[in-house]
């Protein structure tokens, strides 16, 4: 009589578990948490991030949606980066992803709010260069209400790796920017001496 017969939501306490190891999950919990939502830009990763993020259930209170611009003019086009830039510097630069994030949020704005955070990836997955840069080099774009920035990445691997590796660091620095650090252990007192 003292064993429990298992519940239906006890399967639950499993997806919890491994919701907590995976970066997207972990991020629309954190986004959904601190009521932000998302909006996405994709040059190379050709919507493998938000496919990523709306795999989870519950993304669409978070995630705004997502612009594919692979082609170089709809960067400019939708998302509002400046054509002197794209002319002088190619599609793969940190100043284009830096404008690709801030134009993702505001052309994913819903009901006139733009989203609270934009995010971006531009790059080169390879075989060949582009604009000069070997394949591997990738921009990330993240804005806010705070401003923008971009992370440069040097990956390495085929098209695929790339594009995957691309989504992973994406995911990973969205978490850094949004989930509270850890606070560092108090230091342990010092001793009396003894007199």
């Amino acid at each position: 009589m003292g064993e429990r017969m298992p519940r239906p939501g006890d399967a639950r306490d499993g997806e919890a578990a491994s919701a907590a190891a995976d970066p997207a999950a972990r991020l629309v919990a954190a986004l959904a948490q601190r009521g932000l939502r998302i909006g996405v830009a994709e040059s190379l990763t050709g919507g493998l991030l938000v496919a990523e993020l709306i795999r989870i259930p519950g993304a669409s209170a978070v995630v705004n949606g997502g612009i594919v611009a692979y082609d170089t003019a709809v960067k400019r086009s939708l998302l509002g980066v400046d054509a002197g830039l794209l002319e002088r510097e190619g599609a793969v630069h940190p100043d284009v992803a830096r404008q690709m994030a801030a134009g993702a949020r505001t052309a994913l704005a819903v009901d006139g709010r733009p989203a609270d955070l934009g995010v971006a990836t531009t790059g080169v997955a390879g075989p060949d260069w582009q604009d000069g840069r070997a394949p591997g080099t990738v921009y990330l774009g993240l804005a806010s209400v705070s401003g923008t920035i971009a992370i440069p990445l040097e990956l390495h691997g085929e098209r695929a790796a790339i594009r995957t590796a691309t989504v992973d660091a994406a995911l990973t620095a969205l978490l850094a920017r949004i989930e509270p650090s850890p606070s560092p252990s108090p230091s342990p007192s010092p001793s009396p001496s003894p007199s």
